[in-house]
């Protein structure tokens, strides 16, 4: 086993593809084939399960992949330490329903840790493609929310595909909406208040159960409801059509500006937004990194 092999293992991890794995580590397709093969008959497991749509990790190659991370993370500190060389291109990736907040803290991670070379990924996506993304660490860390409404079925799901669910905060629902819809000046609104108003929510594509929406009372039917797949789009609305759209209720100033304010939702629920991980991955130094500058800012605006 050398360290060449296991950067290539969390190369190939990243990019979710052998070939495009090669063409970024500038070695020929059959040669990382090789090295991953010969890797896995010298460990005696298989790493990657292969099949007509791709390639996944299997639950040894999860394990083994947290190990590598590490070895490698480590190999590259002692290298700094006492050879003086240049640290190699810093990885991260983490998916995440659509809060600004965590676009935030991302923001924040890169503006202090980032080095001279980094290769990041921020996927704001669907609820079903962030589990599908953490289980085949595609990216370390995955930030969701919970509530009375799915917790079973969540929490289900995760223990099936071998990911821990994280507590960030809890909060009490929110309506986001125009600062000059009508609603902005309320102390606080009830589901009966938004009746006339378009609800806004974000689309979950071919796996869109009640159990996957970003947006808790989604059961509950609408006479006038629009479906979108960013957060930009989503914003606009809001602004342009009077629409509301439910989160959390944590809104950044500096990047979401002051077009878009926060009221109250008196209904009685609880949202607990959480990261997930993979049972078997051991969290990188610059995951650590991002989840200090998620629970800091998470700080300010709870205060």
């Amino acid at each position: 086993m050398t360290l060449q092999q296991l950067k290539y293992v969390i190369e190939i991890v990243l990019c979710g593809s052998i070939n495009e794995a090669a063409r970024r580590l500038y070695v020929s397709q059959p040669s990382l084939s090789k090295a991953v093969k010969e890797l896995e008959t010298e460990l005696g497991i298989t790493i990657f399960t292969r099949t007509s749509r791709g390639i996944t990790l299997s639950p040894d190659g999860a394990e083994f992949l947290g190990y590598a991370r590490q070895v490698v993370e480590q190999t590259e500190l002692l290298e700094r330490r006492y050879f003086n060389s240049a640290p190699s291109q810093q990885l991260f990736s983490v998916s995440t329903q659509h809060y600004a907040f965590a676009v935030n803290a991302f923001v924040e991670m890169i503006k202090k840790h980032g080095a001279d070379e980094y290769q990041f990924t921020l996927r704001e996506t669907r609820t079903y493609e962030i589990i599908e993304d953490v289980k085949n660490l595609r990216s370390e860390i995955g930030i969701l929310y919970k509530s009375s409404f799915n917790e079973k079925v969540m929490m289900q799901m995760l223990r099936e595909e071998g990911l821990e669910f994280h507590p960030l905060f809890e909060a009490t629902p929110h309506i986001f909406v125009s600062s000059e819809n009508p609603l902005a000046s309320q102390t606080s609104v009830k589901l009966e208040d938004l009746e006339s108003y378009p609800r806004l929510s974000f689309e979950q594509g071919e796996f869109n159960s009640f159990y996957y929406s970003e947006e808790i009372f989604s059961t509950i039917p609408r006479k006038k409801s629009i479906q979108v797949s960013d957060r930009a789009t989503l914003f606009n609305l809001l602004i342009g059509l009077n629409g509301y759209t439910i989160s959390t209720g944590i809104l950044n100033s500096d990047l979401n500006g002051s077009d878009i304010v926060s009221v109250p939702l008196d209904e009685g629920e609880i949202i607990s937004v959480g990261w997930i991980v993979h049972k078997k991955t051991q969290l990188t130094r610059m995951a650590k990194l991002y989840l200090e500058e998620l629970k800091k800012i998470i700080d300010v605006n709870a205060s």
